[in-house]
């Protein structure tokens, strides 16, 4: 099994250049308020989050097995950093995220990955309808106040009209250029993503001067499950966005995602996973190379050391704007009725795997979905096998 990357790779990284430049681009802008505000969340500072969003995210880019995944620091990663942070500190955070990369090569390696095209589609259905009411509800704090809630939702406005007629065009970028031009012209009162951090990681062995590490071993295995967990599911998501016609590489997949956290945390960049909302922004930006992860690190190392104070006037109402246009690309209102309508079973998964992940964290939701599939589906099979007990369930349903 060959998880590095071929000739073919290379060879489509270079495909559509301007395109993928223009999605690179559009994504970085989403990317750089998310990365500056999950360090700062995870207690490591805001350097860590843009180092983990430059350098995790053009390994994991590079060495990956999806031409759309997008990876960096992410909110359900922050949730299992506090803890860690708290207990033991910044060498704790450095350590757990180089753990995690190793078991993730590993895992990668004995070739885990491919399991995950078991799951269920209405689990996949009820996660990417959770996780798309998730990234929309956290936009709420950047609405807050008529003039932002209008300004941001006008954004959204624009682009889902703009998308909707020409679907090739990177709307989202260029609403986010006009959207600053005009709150300056105007002198809007607006939230910006304000001053950035000027510098890009820093090279450092001191933790591991680790000591006792083995305490680190269950934070270590809880970040690598959700590590491969939301980048699988997440791949799966950009897959379905593209309609069908795209198909990622799962162990290639966990292998680039272990590569990048074997690596980032000597930078001192937080452990990193594949990020659903901005992966879906690169979909929908036009993104159908690597190229475009790799251009959207480029950019936001040139922006931190070159243009950052441009980049802080950008409004985070717009910001928020664009994520909400890309949550209402995730969800597919037909589909949901469809995997309904065919099967009751499918739907109770589905809806109950939506309100799981929505209410309690990524991990809890698919667990509740794979969990509540397996349960009534034997059920199921006991109800067939009882009514009709000549025939044996299993051929019954194809199994």
């Amino acid at each position: 099994m060959n998880l590095l990357p071929t000739k073919a790779d290379l060879d489509d990284a270079l495909v559509a250049p301007l395109k993928n430049l223009l999605s690179g681009i559009t994504v970085a802008i989403v990317a750089l308020p998310l990365a500056l505000a999950f360090g700062l969340a995870s207690g490591m500072g805001a350097e860590a989050g843009i180092t983990t969003a430059i350098i995790a995210g053009a390994l994991a880019a590079f060495f990956g097995g999806s031409r759309l995944q997008v990876s960096g620091p992410t909110g359900a990663m922050t949730v299992v950093l506090v803890p860690i942070f708290k207990d033991f500190g910044p060498s704790g955070v450095l350590f757990v995220g180089l753990i995690s990369g190793a078991l993730l090569i590993l895992v990668a390696l004995l070739k885990v990955g491919e399991h995950v095209h078991r799951l269920p589609t209405s689990l996949i259905e009820g996660f990417t309808a959770g996780i798309a009411v998730i990234i929309s509800l956290q936009q709420f704090p950047y609405l807050a106040g008529w003039l932002q809630a209008a300004f941001g939702l006008s954004v959204t406005a624009l682009i889902l009209a703009g998308q909707h007629f020409w679907p090739r065009v990177p709307f989202a970028f260029i609403f986010v250029i006009l959207a600053t031009v005009a709150a300056d012209l105007t002198g809007m009162n607006l939230d910006r993503i304000g001053e950035l951090p000027a510098t890009i990681g820093h090279w450092d062995l001191a933790f591991l001067n680790q000591g006792n590490w083995l305490p680190l071993i269950p934070s270590a295995l809880a970040v690598t499950i959700l590590a491969a967990l939301e980048s699988l599911l997440s791949a799966k998501v950009a897959d379905r966005m593209r309609g069908g016609d795209e198909h990622h590489d799962a162990n290639k997949e966990l292998f680039g995602q272990g590569v990048a956290n074997l690596v980032v945390p000597f930078f001192g960049g937080v452990p990193a996973t594949a990020a659903l909302a901005r992966t879906a922004v690169n979909v929908r930006s036009g993104a159908t190379a690597k190229s475009s992860a790799l251009i959207h690190s480029i950019v936001l190392a040139l922006v931190i050391l070159l243009a950052a104070p441009l980049v802080a006037r950008i409004p985070l109402a717009a910001l928020a704007g664009v994520l909400l246009a890309t949550t209402a690309h995730m969800v597919k209102p037909r589909e949901l009725l469809h995997i309904a309508r065919m099967s009751w079973l499918d739907g109770i998964v589905m809806v109950a795997t939506f309100i799981a992940t929505v209410s309690l964290n990524l991990i809890s939701g698919v667990l509740v979905g794979l969990i509540l599939a397996l349960t009534l589906r034997k059920t199921e099979l006991g109800r067939l096998s009882r009514t009709y007990p000549v025939v044996d369930a299993t051929e019954t349903l194809g199994d």
